[in-house]
């Protein structure tokens, strides 16, 4: 019953699919220390997210 019930949730609506959560490591310059950049982005602008 409960595999249903997702299927169900899930047959509507596609537009989550469209986008990409992304991580990347950035180096702080003044301390050295990486932090982490999470973004959600469209699948087209996942390569142009970690380019720059």
């Amino acid at each position: 019953m409960a595999k249903k019930t997702v299927a169900s949730l899930q047959d509507g609506n596609k537009e989550g699919r469209s986008y990409t959560k992304v991580i990347k490591m950035v180096k702080s310059p003044k301390t050295g220390a990486y932090t982490f950049d999470e973004q959600m982005v469209p699948n087209e602008k996942v390569q142009d997210f970690f380019k720059k």
